[in-house]
């Protein structure tokens, strides 16, 4: 994703945009100057022409498409409200099971939706029954939560996803950012290290809060979840609790939420890398768009 450098030369400060663009094993990375000696302003202006340019922000989406999108929220509102507990155990058992299944969590739909909504508890480990109770409970905070996203709502999503999950040497990590490297299977790049953290997760809510009333929320959403997911500010439960603040952006918004299958959790993770390697955030948002428009039930 994108990011400001700043360089520092005979006492001045020089402002870049950049964006790593992956070619084989070796990464490039293409730079914007933005000027030189900024005040908070200058630079938000310049950041958000330059994004322009990095990622075609404004081009992602067709006429046709935010024409769809409309069609969809539309479709949304008009949901009757004597179906909305229904539809609530259906998409939260859906959400639920898929997004702790691309996870690795083994619980089928049916054992999920047991457990959630009957008090069955099926003959699983605790780590993976509490991983499907919590990420009820989140999701219910954020359907409740009124505010909008800060650090402290980010950390305490967090408290609420991995509760009773973590190892013991971790526990310490719950609702905080980590203090380790964390690594990710199938991948050749690296997290920002622990002491990055802080200031990644601030330029993201900076960019979110200077870029969520201009942007379509679809593509805000996918931009925040690919930040979100590129930082990888927690030891463990970073899929699940941006999966919820995607969700949540959503909502906000006035939009039904996306429960991404774990059938297609490969193009999942493709979309997800080519934001996060190339700068290329279309196939997300092209993959959240199709998965929006097949769905069955709009939550």
């Amino acid at each position: 994703m994108p990011y400001t450098e700043i360089k520092e030369k005979n006492g001045k400060k020089y402002y870049y945009r950049v964006k790593s663009i992956r070619k084989g094993n070796k990464v490039n990375k293409k730079r914007i100057y933005l000027g030189t000696d900024l005040n908070k302003k200058e630079i938000l202006k310049k950041e958000i022409n330059a994004d322009k340019e990095l990622l075609y922000l404004n081009n992602l989406l067709t006429e046709q498409e935010i024409k769809e999108l409309k069609e969809i929220k539309e479709k949304y509102k008009k949901q009757p409200k004597e179906n909305l507990e229904n539809r609530y155990e259906v998409f939260t058992s859906n959400f639920t099971c898929n997004s702790t299944a691309i996870e690795g969590n083994t619980l089928t739909l049916q054992e999920t939706a047991q457990l959630l909504f009957e008090g069955i508890t099926p003959r699983k480990s605790m780590r993976e029954i509490n991983e499907i109770l919590n990420h009820k409970k989140a999701f219910d905070f954020i359907l409740n939560y009124r505010k909008d996203i800060t650090k402290e709502f980010i950390c305490d999503l967090h408290k609420i996803v991995v509760k009773d999950t973590l190892k013991d040497e971790l526990k310490t990590q719950i609702g905080c950012f980590r203090n380790l490297q964390v690594y990710i299977r199938g991948t050749d790049w690296l997290p920002p290290k622990p002491k990055n953290i802080p200031k990644e997760i601030k330029s993201l809510l900076f960019w979110y809060s200077k870029n969520k009333e201009k942007l379509h929320p679809l593509i805000i959403s996918a931009y925040f979840h690919a930040g979100f997911e590129t930082v990888h500010p927690f030891v463990d439960g970073n899929g699940r609790t941006g999966r919820l603040l995607m969700n949540f952006i959503l909502h906000k918004n006035n939009f039904p939420m996306i429960n991404i299958p774990n059938s297609i959790k490969h193009k999942y993770y493709e979309a997800l890398e080519s934001a996060q390697i190339k700068g290329d955030l279309k196939p997300l948002v092209k993959l959240l768009l199709n998965i929006l428009k097949s769905a069955n039930v709009l939550f």
